[in-house]
């Protein structure tokens, strides 16, 4: 910076000096011209001052000549007693107008002579003064770069002041804790699982948003429709098994798969409601499920064996229940300990068809 700053100085200084210089010698010059000038007409003037007084006086001494009046001698005695003739001459009077006009013009010849060479005078000593006190400039360093300050252009609009929260941001108030609502249900989100005729109504439903963890370790939200009576031991059920990481696949109504059991249940879906029959020999009777009263939890990984079929097949790697793995169903595990809690009866008690995915309020 500071660099820059003599850089600077010497530019204006140098321009300075340069300009002195120059000024003095044009005013030198344009004094010797005008002296020139002076010169030249003061002699003119004279040599013709001088050429008329001649010939006037030339003539006038030719006429006095001619005159008799004129030519007329005097004597005047000198002191010795001798006597002088004195005879008249024409006056010629032209000496005396020239030589004035040379005097003047030599002294204002010499004044403008004595003006110039002050002028420069003047001048050339200030510009040598500023050249020998003129700081030398700094010599960059190899690597350096001469900063320099950007000049925004005129319309390129200056942003104006920004101001930073300094607030914490909000803490999130779910964080791992479980979170469950409840709201009412309608024809139209029960389009496909419920129909005119079914032992319960859209109104007699409701509409469970529940959070749970996934088996990637991460909490997820899911919904699930079941009936309005039961709704508060479902919400405990599954805020158990939240604060316990059990893991479920995922969660949502049948309605999702057109209410088809069997294609909800190879998707590994967690569900409630569906009005349907239940999966029984005999005279067809209704599910629980057509009361949303039953849920099936990880059907996968829980599967129901009837009449040696495994439903659905790909749960046949979890019939062998010895083995217990993440998200089984198993006596005494979390998740047959959470429902026992609100009173709900597990199907893997069944031992000519265990049920291993359902759970039930009614037992059946």
């Amino acid at each position: 910076m500071v660099g820059g700053a003599l850089r600077g100085r010497g530019t204006v200084v140098g321009g300075a000096v340069a300009g002195g210089a120059v000024v003095g010698t044009v005013v030198v010059a344009v004094v010797v011209v005008v002296a020139t000038v002076v010169v030249v007409a003061t002699v003119g003037g004279v040599v013709e001052v001088d050429r008329a007084c001649v010939a006037r006086a030339a003539r006038g001494a030719l006429a006095h000549e001619d005159s008799p009046s004129t030519t007329t001698a005097q004597s005047a005695p000198t002191a010795h007693g001798a006597t002088v003739e004195l005879r008249p001459h024409p006056r010629l009077g032209c000496a005396s107008v020239p030589r004035r006009w040379r005097t003047r013009g030599a002294l204002l010849v010499i004044l403008l002579l004595s003006s110039g060479v002050l002028a420069a005078c003047s001048s050339t000593p200030d510009a040598a003064a500023h050249r020998r006190h003129l700081p030398a400039p700094a010599a960059p360093s190899p690597g350096a770069t001469t900063p320099s300050t950007p000049t925004p252009s005129p319309s390129t609009p200056v942003p104006s002041p920004t101001t930073t929260d300094t607030r914490p941001a909000a803490a999130d108030t779910t964080g791992d804790a479980f979170v469950g609502t409840v709201s009412d249900v309608t024809a139209a989100q029960v389009s496909a699982t419920w129909r005119p005729g079914c032992p319960v109504g859209p109104s007699s439903l409701r509409l469970l948003t529940m959070r749970y963890w996934g088996f990637d370790g991460h909490p997820h939200t899911g919904t699930m429709v079941v009936a309005a009576a039961v709704t508060h031991a479902v919400l405990e059920v599954f805020g158990t098994l939240f604060a316990e990481h059990f893991p479920i696949r995922q969660m949502q109504p049948e309605d999702a798969y057109g209410g088809r059991d069997p294609v909800s249940m190879a998707a590994d879906n967690t569900s409630g409601f569906n009005c349907r029959d239940a999966v029984a020999p005999g005279p067809p009777t209704w599910s629980v499920h057509a009361y949303g009263e039953a849920i099936d939890v990880n059907p996968v990984e829980n599967p129901y064996l009837e009449g040696g079929q495994v439903q659905p097949a790909q749960g046949a790697a979890y019939v062998d229940r010895a083995t217990v793995r993440p998200g089984m169903a198993v006596p005494g595990g979390e998740l047959v300990a959470a429902f026992a809690s609100v009173g709900w009866q597990w199907g893997g008690r069944w031992t000519a068809s265990p049920d291993y995915q359902h759970f039930s309020a009614t037992g059946g």
